[in-house]
Parts: C-alpha cells; structure tokens; sequence
C-alpha cells in the first residue's frame, strides 16, 4: 500500500512538472504581466536610446504596462548585453541594440555569443547609411581624389574609430578594401570623441552618423564626400552614394534591433515582432526618424537571424583580412 501510495505521489509530481514547463513555453494570454525592461548598453542620448524610447512609449501605450530604459553602459556594450543573456526568458527583459552586437563577435573576445545566447525579436530602423566626412584642411573634394590621395600616401591618412568591431571602424574597413588602399585608425571610446577630433582637425576623416554630419557640413567644419547607402539622403541631396562616387558596390547601414533571452516562448516573440513593426510605422514615428536620417526596417525573427549570420561571417571575413584577432 506504501509503495502504491508513493507511486501516485511522484507520477502527480511528474505530471506537475509536465504542466509546468507547457506553461512556461506558452505565452500568457495577459502579457506582459509586469513591467518591461529594455536594456540599452550605451549611454542616454544618442539614436539607440532615442529609438529605445520611441519604441517603448509605443508598447507602454498599447499595453497599458510600464516600459522603462535602462541604460547600461560599458566595454563597448558588453556590461548591459550581459544583463540580457541571465534574464529570465519571461518576455519581460529585452536588448536593444545596433547592428554592433553581429560586428563585435569577430574583433572582440565576448562572454556570450550573440546568436546562440539570444533570441532574435525585429530591428526597428535602419540608417540611411553613414556620411564619409574630411577636415576642411584634406586636399581632396571627393571620393575620388580621397581615394588618390590615400594610394599615393598609404597609413598616412587618420580616421576616427569608436570601437574594434563597431560601426564606424567596420565601416571604414570596408570602404578600404573595396578601395584597395590604406588608413589608420585612432581608437576613442564614443562617436562624441571622434566627432570632436574631426572638427579640430586632429584626424583626417571618419563615418559619421547623418545627424551629425549634416550640422557640422554646414557649418564648414568636414567636407562631406559621400554616404554609405543605396541611394542620397534627401536632406543631404547634393552629397553622392560612395558607390555613385566610384567605389562600386559599395553599401554600409547600420540597424538598431530587439533580443530576448535565448529559450523565449516563440509566440512571445511573434507579439512582441508585430507590435514593434507597428510602433515603428506610427506617423510621428516616421517623422522623428525622417530628421534624423533614419527608416524603419521591421523584420520577421527567422529574416533577423539569418541577417545577424549574415553580418557576423561577413565581418568576420574581414577580420581575417586585416589580420585581426579577438582581444
């Protein structure tokens, strides 16, 4: 009687558990049930914050729930990416990002790995690409005569780099090997940094980011010879693709996107994709990216994944090229 006794006890047990982990893998019908985080590794300010928080007003709206930023910088983004990878896979914990999370996988030794360990949601935007900015005091008036200039004088021309394996540096790295010639990078810690030093003239050249660079074309302190895209930025109308500018096929964006924890329920995941698409199609949503230089660029979780593949082989082709290994 005993052991029968005991038998029904762990098969309850066994069917508890069973229950258990089926609920844990089906979104609850009243999600989210508690506030939401969204972890940005960078500091406050800049356009991941800035579209952290548009999006979040947009979810805290239609849920009715307290969506909050949480701004965690340091090591490049690696500190606030950590909180994400030990959250719990509750829908509750989310990483917002740039494109920077595939690019730093093959220039840095991470302690996570930025598929494996997440779980890929939707970018929200996309730049309308990068503006290649020159000190007034460069002797070169285009891409061209840059390009010329830089084959003539391999190493010697200085551009401004926020971070092995960012944007800025990838995106450069880039330009010179579809170029076929040679610069130097100087290593800050922020774009701030490297925007200050091109205005002084202290580097040559650097990307930039569109809403910089327009102020500072204006105000005659870079000459602006092309931008990184597919097509011109209408509010920078008269500055040429790179690839219009000679560098054939050349294309660089960087997206600004949403992770979960890895293990988070499909289906949390497919609500959380459709409700940020349609933050980012708001009309004053498209307005304020409009500004500054910014588009929507929604995906679906698998088209997201593949993307973030994409860009890490890719990169770390690069990687390769130059010679680089992970420090």
């Amino acid at each position: 009687m005993k052991g029968h006794v005991l038998h029904n006890i762990f098969a309850i047990l066994l069917c508890a558990a069973a229950a258990n982990a089926a609920l844990a893998q089906r979104a609850p019908g009243d999600y989210p049930t508690r506030p939401i985080r969204i972890v940005v590794p960078v500091v406050a300010g800049g356009p991941l914050d800035m579209i952290g928080r548009l999006v979040g007003q947009k979810l805290q709206a239609t849920w009715g729930q307290n969506v909050y930023i949480d701004n965690r910088a340091g090591a490049g983004g690696v500190i606030g990416t950590e909180i994400v990878v030990k959250a719990p896979p509750d829908g509750h914990t989310m990483l917002h990002f740039s494109s920077a999370h595939a690019l730093m996988q093959a220039f840095n030794k991470l302690p996570y790995d930025s598929v494996r360990d997440f779980t890929a949601i939707t970018p929200a935007a996309r730049t309308v690409g990068y503006v290649l900015g020159v000190h007034p005091s460069v002797p070169v008036n285009s891409v061209a005569e840059l390009v010329a200039l830089a084959k003539k004088k391999p190493g010697l021309l200085n551009y401004g780099n926020s971070g092995h394996g960012g944007v800025l540096h990838v995106a450069m790295e880039q330009f010179n090997a579809y170029a076929k010639i040679r610069m130097t990078p100087v290593l800050y810690k922020g774009i701030g940094q490297v925007v200050i030093d091109l205005a002084g003239g202290h580097i040559e050249l650097a990307f930039l980011t569109s809403s910089n660079a327009i102020g500072m074309a204006q105000q005659g302190k870079i000459k602006a010879l092309g931008i990184s895209g597919a097509k011109r930025w209408k509010q920078m109308p008269e500055v040429p693709t790179i690839a219009e500018a000679g560098i054939k096929d050349y294309e660089f964006y960087s997206w600004f996107a949403f992770w979960f924890p890895a293990a988070t329920p499909a289906e949390l995941v497919n609500r959380m994709q459709a409700e940020i698409a349609k933050a980012v199609a708001a009309p004053d949503v498209l307005a304020r990216f409009d500004e500054v230089g910014f588009e929507p660029y929604p995906l679906k979780p698998d088209e997201f994944t593949r993307l973030v593949q994409k860009e890490i082989i890719a990169t770390h082709k690069l990687a390769a090229t130059l010679g680089f290994k992970p420090q």
